[in-house]
C-alpha cells in the first residue's frame, strides 16, 4: 500500500486522484445534456494536440488544452449552442486523423502517441498535478454558478427565455471547463481511459442512484475507487495504466444491470 506514496509515484498518483472523480462527476452533467460523446471527441482532439505539440517543441499539456479549446469553439459555432453528438463525431475523426498522421511522420510524436493510447500516468509530473489542483478549484466555482441554469434549461427550457436571461454564458463556461478537464485527463491517463472515466461511472450511477445529487456523489466515488484500484494493479502487475483502468471501469457495469433487475428506483434519469 506504500507504492502510490513513493516519491517516484506520488505526484502522478495525486494527479489522477484529483482528476478521476472530477471527470466522473462531469460525466453526469454531460449525460444530463445528452452530450456524453463530447468526452471522446475532446479527448481525441487533446491527444492530437499533444502529439503536434511534441513535434513543434511546445509543452504537450498546453498544446492539448489549446487544441481542445479550439474544438470547443468549433462545437459552439457548428451547433449554435444546441447539444449534438454529430459535432463530436467530427472531432473524433479529425483528432484521430491528425494524431495518427503526426505520429507516423515524427519519431518523438510516435512515442507520445503510444503514451496517449496506453495511458501511462506515471509520466505525469508536477505540472499535471498543479493543473489538476487548479481545475478542481475552477470546477467548484463554475458548477456552483451554472448548475441551476443548466438544470432549468434541461427540464424547463422556456424558463430562462421567459425571464429574459441568456443561457450562452453558462453553457460557454461549462463547455470550457469540460474541455480543460478532458484535455488534462487525456494527457495524464490516455485518450480512451479519459473517455471511460467520463462515460462509465456516470452511466452506472445514472441507473443506480435515486436522484440527481446521489448520482453525482456515486459517480465521483466510483471514478475515484476505479482509479485507485487501477493505479495499484498497473504498478504491481507492470501493465499499461489505460487499459487496466478501462477494464476496472467496465467491471462496474453489472452494478447497473443488477440494480435495474431488482427494480432499484428509476435511476437519476427520473429525478
Amino acid at each position: 500500500m506504500a507504492l502510490p506514496w513513493d516519491p517516484l509515484f506520488r505526484e502522478a498518483f495525486l494527479t489522477g486522484l484529483l482528476l478521476a472523480p472530477l471527470a466522473a462527476l462531469l460525466g453526469c452533467w454531460l449525460r444530463l445534456r445528452r452530450e456524453w460523446l463530447a468526452t471522446l471527441g475532446y479527448a481525441h482532439v487533446a491527444g492530437a494536440g499533444g502529439v503536434i505539440g511534441a513535434i513543434i517543441h511546445w509543452p504537450m499539456l498546453l498544446s492539448a488544452m489549446i487544441a481542445s479549446l479550439l474544438a470547443g469553439g468549433l462545437k459552439g459555432l457548428m451547433s449554435r449552442g444546441q447539444a449534438g453528438n454529430e459535432v463530436f463525431g467530427v472531432m473524433i475523426l479529425l483528432g484521430w486523423c491528425l494524431g495518427l498522421l503526426a505520429a507516423a511522420n515524427h519519431p518523438a510524436a510516435d512515442l507520445v502517441g503510444r503514451v496517449f493510447l496506453d495511458g501511462q500516468i506515471l509520466f505525469a509530473g508536477r505540472g499535471h498535478l498543479l493543473t489538476a489542483c487548479v481545475l478542481v478549484v475552477l470546477s467548484v466555482v463554475v458548477l456552483h454558478r451554472v448548475s441551476r441554469p443548466l438544470m432549468r434549461e434541461r427540464f424547463q427550457p422556456g424558463h430562462l427565455r421567459a425571464n429574459g436571461r441568456q443561457l450562452w454564458p453558462m453553457t460557454l463556461g461549462f463547455d470550457a471547463l469540460v474541455v480543460l478537464v478532458v484535455a488534462a485527463s487525456a494527457m495524464a491517463m490516455g485518450v480512451m481511459a479519459s473517455f471511460a472515466l467520463l462515460m462509465l461511472p456516470a452511466w452506472v450511477a445514472w441507473g443506480v442512484a435515486r436522484g440527481w445529487r446521489a448520482a453525482l456523489w456515486l459517480s465521483a466515488l466510483l471514478g475515484l475507487a476505479a482509479y485507485s484500484v487501477a493505479f495499484m494493479a498497473a504498478l504491481v502487475l507492470d501493465q499499461p495504466f489505460g487499459p487496466v483502468l478501462v477494464m476496472v471501469l467496465l467491471s462496474l457495469l453489472p452494478l447497473r444491470w443488477l440494480a435495474q433487475r431488482r427494480g432499484a428506483g428509476g435511476g437519476a434519469g427520473d429525478l
